[in-house]
Order: structure tokens, then C-alpha cells, then sequence
């Protein structure tokens, strides 16, 4: 979770001259999963080919929450973390261009016209094959080929990649973390799936069975199945083995959801920090108990199968 050094700007006006006649990848990019990566490549395979800047725009926030703000989307990263892993791909700059009304409302062909010619001056962009923009989604592959043509810019379109029948994608990727299938999930992210947050008071129950969890607070669209999972929990530069419980903890009050991690070989308040949890395996569903003592039992056993898991994680 360190400094990330990759160009960050935020919005396509006023671009750097220097970073003009660029390669882009545009998308949404949320999870920055394998399929994204294969987009992501591609703009810089041919950036360095052509010996000039490569770089990503996304959309902040997601045009779904725009159109309805109302109903919170399972977000897999936040825009911390996907910067990160641009930065580890080798990416020369990202634009995280607000999402407004303005930007709503342009036609396929002002997007093109303003956006990416006028405003940023690609040389190349890269998108996937699902790619839609413009106004009411008017734009698409075939149309962004049309006006790369008219425009003076190359345009390569990525084919869906996956594997065993498996299509990569954000949604994929949701629907296994709501079905608690957390190394599926990791299968198409490439990487185990993980959430940041700042450590919050608990209500100290976890201490009193002599279990003292770290809480965070998981964003309300978050829809990851209720139970425990194996995990590594890292802040401060040192990764520790963990146990973690995301769930509405039924024995107690059944309240707003809330995650617990449960460090191994760790003494010490967490209270403040920034911590980032990486999900390993799921162990079990959520479930109510009758009194403390089988909670408790049952927690020495989760962790012990914790541990057996991440010995050869």
C-alpha cells in the first residue's frame, strides 16, 4: 500500500503535451481482472512498439452508479488500488475522468471527436470487445473503429479470454465472491481478491472470547458471501496469516455487516490503521449459535483449518 508514482491525472482537458499521441486503454477496469490485463498489455505492447506513452482512462465514479445512485454496485477495487496495479503493469499514466452529466450526455462521436482527439490526442486505443460509449451507449467496437478511421488513430479491439468455459469479467468475479467462492474469484483476477479500510472499534466481543479481531467497514454495495475465510491481513509493510468473518455475527445482533480479521502471531492495536485484507479460501458459512462457549469452540477449530490452509498458500 505505498506511494503510488505512475502520472495520475483526472480529466482529459489539459492533457501534458508530453504524454499526446499516447495509446489508451479505455474501460471501466473494475477488479482489473485477467481480461482487463489482456487490454491492458495490448496498449502497452504497442505503445512500446511505437515508442510512445501508454495510458488508461477509466470512469470515477462507475456510469452505473451514476445512472442509478441509489443502488450501490458490488465495487471489486477501489480507485487506491486499481491505480496500483496499473502502476505494476508498467502503465505510463492514467486519466480517472470524472463521470458527470456532461460526459453522459455526449454522442459516440463528441466522445471521440472531444475526448480523445481534441482533448487527449491518441495516436492508438485499445478496448475490449464489450467496450460501449457514448450517449444511451451508442458507441461500440465497430463504431470506435469507424471514427479511429475518420480521426487519423488505430484502434485494436481485445476478444473475451478465459478459461474452462469461463468468460473473464467483473461479473464473474461478483458472482463468485457472493457464492463465497473467493479462489474462483482469484482464478480470473489473477490474484487473490482483497479490501482495504481503516480499522474501526468493535464491540469487543472477539477479545472476551480471546479472539481480538481488527473491524472494517466494507463498502454497503459489497455483496461477499457471510462466513469465515482463511486470509492474510497486511499494513505497515508486514503480511500476517489470518482468520476472517464477514457477517452480521447472528449470535449477537445480527447487525449491519462488518468484517473481522483475527491476526495469528500478532499483539497489538490495530485501532486507526490502514489495513488491507487478501481472501485466500472460503472455510464456512455464517451461522448462529447457542451460547459462547460453542462460538469459542468452534473458533479454535476454524482457526486451525485456517492455518492448515495458509501453510501452503
Amino acid at each position: 500500500m505505498g506511494p503510488i508514482l505512475m502520472q495520475q491525472l483526472f480529466s482529459y482537458q489539459g492533457h501534458p503535451q508530453d504524454l499526446k499521441e499516447a495509446v489508451l486503454a479505455i474501460g471501466n477496469f473494475d477488479g482489473v481482472h485477467l481480461g482487463h490485463k489482456a487490454v491492458l498489455n495490448m496498449c502497452l505492447n504497442i505503445a512500446r512498439k511505437n515508442n510512445v506513452p501508454a495510458g488508461v482512462m477509466f470512469f470515477n465514479p462507475h456510469p452505473r452508479q451514476f445512472f442509478s445512485p441509489d443502488t450501490p454496485i458490488f465495487m471489486l477495487t477501489n480507485q487506491r488500488q486499481k491505480q496500483a496495479i496499473f502502476e505494476q503493469l508498467g502503465l505510463d499514466f492514467s486519466v480517472e475522468q470524472t463521470f458527470d452529466s456532461v460526459l453522459a450526455a455526449m454522442s459516440a462521436q463528441e466522445f471521440v471527436q472531444q475526448v480523445l482527439v481534441e482533448g487527449l490526442g491518441v495516436s492508438h486505443v485499445v478496448i475490449g470487445y464489450d467496450f460501449f460509449f457514448g450517449a444511451k451507449r451508442g458507441g461500440n467496437p465497430q463504431l470506435m473503429k469507424e471514427l479511429g478511421k475518420a480521426h487519423g488513430f488505430g484502434v485494436d479491439v481485445v476478444a473475451p479470454s478465459g478459461q474452462g468455459g469461463l468468460i473473464y469479467s467483473s461479473t464473474s468475479v461478483r458472482d463468485a465472491l457472493e457464492e463465497g467462492q473467493v479462489a474462483r474469484a482469484a482464478q480470473i483476477l489473477g490474484r487473490n481478491w482483497q479490501v482495504e479500510g481503516a480499522v474501526i472499534s468493535g464491540a469487543g466481543r472477539g477479545e472476551g472470547l480471546g479472539f481480538p479481531t481488527a473491524n472494517i467497514t466494507l463498502p454497503l454495495g459489497c455483496h461477499l458471501h457471510h462466513g469465515v475465510y482463511a486470509a492474510f491481513v497486511e499494513f505497515d509493510g508486514t503480511r500476517y496469516k489470518a482468520a476472517a468473518y464477514f457477517g452480521k455475527r447472528p449470535s449477537f445482533d445480527n447487525d449491519a455487516a462488518v468484517l473481522e480479521v483475527f491476526l495469528f502471531d500478532y499483539e497489538g492495536d490495530l485501532y486507526g490503521k490502514q489495513i488491507a485484507v487478501e481472501f485466500v479460501q472460503f472455510v464456512r458459512a455464517d451461522m448462529k449459535f447457542d451460547n459462547h462457549e460453542a462460538l469459542k469452540v468452534q473458533m479454535d477449530a476454524d482457526c486451525k483449518t485456517v492455518k492448515t490452509i495458509l501453510s501452503t498458500a
